[in-house]
């Protein structure tokens, strides 16, 4: 089964969904992970309350990556509170692998971005989720 996820992993990795510049968004944000050297820029294209187009560049891990095209192909289409609702955890299951403490910032890259394009009505990742103290977390 490990094989199957990691597969899975390495696909969204070689082709990731939604990535391109996004024409027409309302809003960009890059996100950065100065510990491995990852780096996204998300932008999303906003039309009443709903995210009605995502699209990311950027180049990291075969982890972070692959967390930004499962998260956009996730929120394509929601209304932006929904998309602002998702949690560290849902990130970590959409990935359906564990994630090692080292990885977790590589992992969460996409939500921490999202989370900056939404603005500060959006939820931050939660620490206990990376099993990590929020200090940790920061870095």
């Amino acid at each position: 089964m490990d094989d199957l996820y990691r597969d899975y992993i390495l696909e969204h990795y070689r082709r990731p969904h939604n990535f391109g510049v996004l024409d027409n968004a309302t809003t960009t944000q890059e996100g950065a992970n100065p510990l491995c050297g990852d780096r996204i820029t998300l932008q999303l294209r906003v039309s009443d309350g709903q995210i009605a187009g995502v699209g990311f560049t950027g180049r990291g891990c075969a982890i972070s990556q692959a967390s930004t095209s499962l998260l956009t192909d996730e929120i394509k289409g929601k209304g932006v509170d929904a998309a602002a609702a998702i949690t560290s955890g849902d990130v970590l299951e959409m990935l359906g692998i564990e994630i090692s403490p080292a990885r977790m910032k590589c992992a969460l890259l996409s939500l921490e971005t999202l989370q900056g394009a939404l603005g500060p009505s959006a939820s931050k990742p939660d620490a206990e989720a990376a099993d990590e103290p929020a200090e940790a977390a920061q870095a």
